[in-house]
């Protein structure tokens, strides 16, 4: 699980990415040709706050925008997708909030 560090005032986005060739960090795609994010669902552990979200990448990720959070605190940040074949899958990223 990937962990960033956010200041308590920053307003920072992070994105949730299934095809992982195209950001050099996976040895596979997820994601098979033509096969897309249908829908998701974004869940943040209480106290720090999902501003918004959105797919991106045509259709290969999602992009969510956080803020608040106290500082000294770490917060869980999950996202769940349907693909358009009907899949679902289930990524999940640790945001430390320090004062920066």
């Amino acid at each position: 699980m990937k962990t960033f560090t956010k200041d308590p005032q920053a307003v920072l986005d992070y994105k949730f990415d299934w095809a992982a060739l195209t950001n050099g960090t996976g040895t596979s795609d997820w994601l098979q040709a033509s096969e897309t994010i249908t829908s998701y669902a974004i869940t943040a552990d209480t106290g720090l706050t999902v501003d918004s979200s959105s797919i991106t990448d045509a259709g290969t990720s999602v992009t969510v925008w956080l803020s608040s959070g106290s500082e000294g605190n770490s917060y869980m940040v999950s996202c769940t997708i349907t693909t358009s074949q009907g899949r679902t899958d289930e990524r999940s990223i640790v945001i430390d909030v320090e004062q920066r």
